[in-house]
């Protein structure tokens, strides 16, 4: 489990095939130098397993169903993530409960710089539009984020918005976010268990009507 407060930005320095997935080679030396075969690394948002490292980079194998849902299906040579390890027991949760599990994509809309913060608008798929709520948590590119605004129901096409503090603006690759952007979104897990018993509730609601 993770928090969404990243600790440094890394750099893919080598990807190769594994199958039908990747093996990439991130160089993030403060996550490398302590890095434990086995141990999970969120990159961008991502939860990976480091299978091999050196005193400044860490190996992962990322399969193809995550290339397929997530943005890290993009990258090339040389783009910078966000690397964050898992929490340790007993620490505080600076951010909110990032599980490394994206949910989707969301293109950016809009960069409005402003004197102290940036404001990024971000599409939402519609599957998650249900799940993001105003003042509520959202992990984007792995990065604890508070929702500012967020589109109505009833817009066609769903967005929400994020405020970036100055700290968050250069400790993060949000910094250096542009309009088409694909960023990697994780909502919150809490309103993804409560959707998911909805549903059965509601299927519970209507085979019992159905019975009687």
């Amino acid at each position: 489990m993770f928090t969404g407060i990243i600790e440094e930005i890394g750099e893919i320095t080598a990807i190769a095939p594994a199958g039908d997935g990747w093996r990439l080679t991130v160089r993030a030396p403060k996550a490398a130098a302590d890095a434990v075969h086995g141990e999970s690394i969120a990159v961008s948002g991502v939860c990976l397993t480091v299978v091999g490292s050196t005193a400044d980079t860490f190996d992962t194998d990322v399969m193809k169903q995550t290339l397929d849902v997530a943005a890290i299906g993009g990258a090339t040579v040389g783009t910078r993530v966000n690397i964050e390890k898992a929490m340790p027991v007993g620490a505080r949760l600076g951010g909110h409960i990032v599980q490394g599990h994206v949910d989707g994509t969301g293109a950016v809309l809009q960069v409005r710089p402003g004197a102290q913060w940036s404001v990024l608008r971000i599409s939402l798929p519609a599957d998650l539009a249900p799940l993001v709520v105003d003042k509520g948590s959202i992990s984007v590119d792995g990065t604890s984020l508070t929702v500012s605004a967020v589109s109505a129901p009833s817009e066609t096409d769903a967005w929400f918005e994020v405020s970036l503090i100055p700290e968050t603006l250069a400790a993060t690759t949000l910094g250096a976010r542009a309009v088409g952007d694909r960023v990697n979104l994780e909502t919150d897990v809490l309103a993804r268990h409560v959707e998911r018993l909805l549903a059965f509730r509601e299927l519970g609601v209507a085979q019992e009507g159905g019975s009687r």
